[in-house]
């Protein structure tokens, strides 16, 4: 993985949930099947009310996103406990969320899964940035600079190597953990 990504940036705000990041009628899709994966990124973010959000992360009838980054405000991926979520965001090329405070299945599911690098930020980014602006995220010196502006974010520690092998069953039969 290189150690940078500059991307542009997908800004939402507090709270977003579960059934926004992946609405329920798509958790039938089944992420371990490749036509099925995509099409799962396809619908991430759907469920965000329009009238907040008029662009969308995953442009209709594509399933990749122009954002590889998600900049969130406070309890980023509340409600329902669903693998789902960090597997959409991963599968529309998403590489990490930053926000203020995640909730605790949320982040948990993203080091599960290796899809997504949950960066926390001390700073109220979602309201010092706008949708497009273009963002580097630095995963080594854990920072993300946007609008010549360089913010420090908290070091992902010991997760990081999980979410780097591909998540835990993968990062598990790395280390011999399990066999492969």
């Amino acid at each position: 993985m290189s150690n940078t990504v500059t991307t542009k940036v997908y800004v939402v705000q507090d709270n977003i949930d579960t059934d926004q990041i992946i609405p329920a009628q798509y958790l039938t899709l089944v992420p371990t099947i490749e036509e099925e994966y995509e099409k799962l990124g396809s619908y991430a973010m759907a469920g965000l009310p329009d009238s907040l959000y008029p662009i969308r992360l995953v442009p209709e009838g594509q399933v990749k996103s122009a954002y590889g980054l998600i900049i969130g405000g406070r309890n980023f991926g509340c409600g329902s406990s669903r693998e789902h979520a960090p597997i959409a965001l991963g599968a529309t090329g998403v590489h990490a969320v930053i926000a203020e405070s995640f909730a605790r299945i949320f982040f948990r599911n993203c080091v599960a899964t290796g899809e997504l690098y949950p960066y926390d930020t001390p700073v109220r980014l979602c309201e010092k940035v706008k949708t497009g602006d273009e963002a580097t995220l630095d995963f080594d010196a854990d920072t993300l600079t946007v609008n010549g502006k360089t913010y420090q974010l908290k070091p992902l520690g010991e997760v990081r190597p999980v979410i780097d092998a591909g998540g835990l069953f993968n990062y598990a039969r790395k280390n011999g953990m399990i066999s492969a």
